[in-house]
């Protein structure tokens, strides 16, 4: 793959977000960082560096709709744009989706228990939809389909991180432009985001996750370039240590629910320290090892007063 990274600053906890340039019959921009000047700065100094100018792109790919991901479609108004069809939403944002949205989350929250205080904190969502570009979509890419103008690189749908993410995969160098879904450093968060049919029915994030690793774990690949830090080089061997610490982290909340709890308690006893700053991170994270055991028949679910109490099943 004739491939250049350019590296973009957030101002998100993560860092630095990683845009690829992609040479085929067509010039190809994956991801476009979020919408700051910095940012921007930083894509024409690396498409320059590149040999090319801003002019030269052909389309731009998206791997999915967060905002270190998708700010700058806006550079490319007339260019093709392309990714997931979930990821249209975002960029219409179009206000029965805003307030869709909206009240999918408040009714999560309230099965999850959490208090008053935080809910306009994990519910606002004005700053994040201003790093998004509001450039749509114009054209939708499908699992198993190919990109427009590189043969045999083929997309492949992987929610779990996102419910729009992608990745692609070049069938003759076996290498994958990966997204966010396996990075070098830090495992990525599975959250909590609407579903792509726009019910009310949760995604189980953490579960899609796994599977989505153990999609990528099958293509073996030689190299996957990743959408924060360096590239993966031992993406097989990396994803085995990330599903054996999320199980050990699991069998930690097992020992939690000794008697029920909700969503919330569980949350402010597996992160003490950063759940109130970070509410909304901890907890889709939360929920997700929940989901877990009680996928793996280790944990059950009961419903009261429209709140979830999870709680340890006692094996005989």
């Amino acid at each position: 793959m004739n491939i250049h990274r350019i590296v973009i600053p957030t101002p998100y906890a993560v860092g630095d977000v990683n845009a690829f340039l992609v040479k085929g019959d067509a010039l190809t921009l994956f991801d476009a960082g979020p919408k700051t000047e910095e940012a921007f700065e930083a894509i024409q100094f690396g498409i320059k560096e590149a040999g090319y100018k801003l002019s030269d792109i052909d389309q731009v790919v998206l791997t999915h709709h967060h905002p270190d991901h998708a700010g700058w479609v806006d550079a490319f108004p007339t260019k093709e744009i392309l990714g997931h069809e979930y990821v249209d939403h975002w960029l219409r944002q179009e206000k029965s989706f805003v307030d869709y949205r909206l009240e999918f989350y408040k009714h999560q929250l309230q099965v999850q228990a959490v208090p008053e205080p935080y809910l306009s904190y994990i519910l606002e969502v004005r700053g994040e939809l201003e790093m998004i570009g509001r450039t749509p979509l114009t054209k939708t890419l499908s699992h198993g389909e190919e990109v427009p103008g590189h043969k045999d690189l083929i997309a492949y749908y992987t929610p779990g991180h996102a419910q729009s993410h992608l990745i692609f995969h070049d069938k003759q160098t076996n290498e994958v432009i990966g997204g966010d879904l396996l990075l070098d450093k830090v495992s990525s968060n599975p959250l909590v985001e609407p579903p792509v049919d726009l019910s009310f029915e949760r995604p189980l994030s953490l579960l899609q996750y796994k599977e989505s690793l153990k999609f990528i774990a099958d293509l073996h690949p030689t190299v996957v370039y990743t959408g924060h830090g360096e590239n993966v080089i031992n993406a097989n061997q990396l994803v085995e240590e990330r599903l054996a610490r999320q199980h050990k982290r699991a069998m930690k909340v097992l020992e939690m629910l000794t008697t029920p709890k909700t969503i919330f308690e569980v949350t402010t006893e597996l992160f003490p320290k950063v759940y109130a700053k970070q509410p909304g991170l901890t907890l889709s994270e939360t929920l997700g090892q929940l989901d877990y055991l009680v996928d793996r028949q280790l944990a059950t679910i009961k419903k009261h007063d429209s709140i979830e109490y999870y709680q340890k099943i006692e094996l005989s």
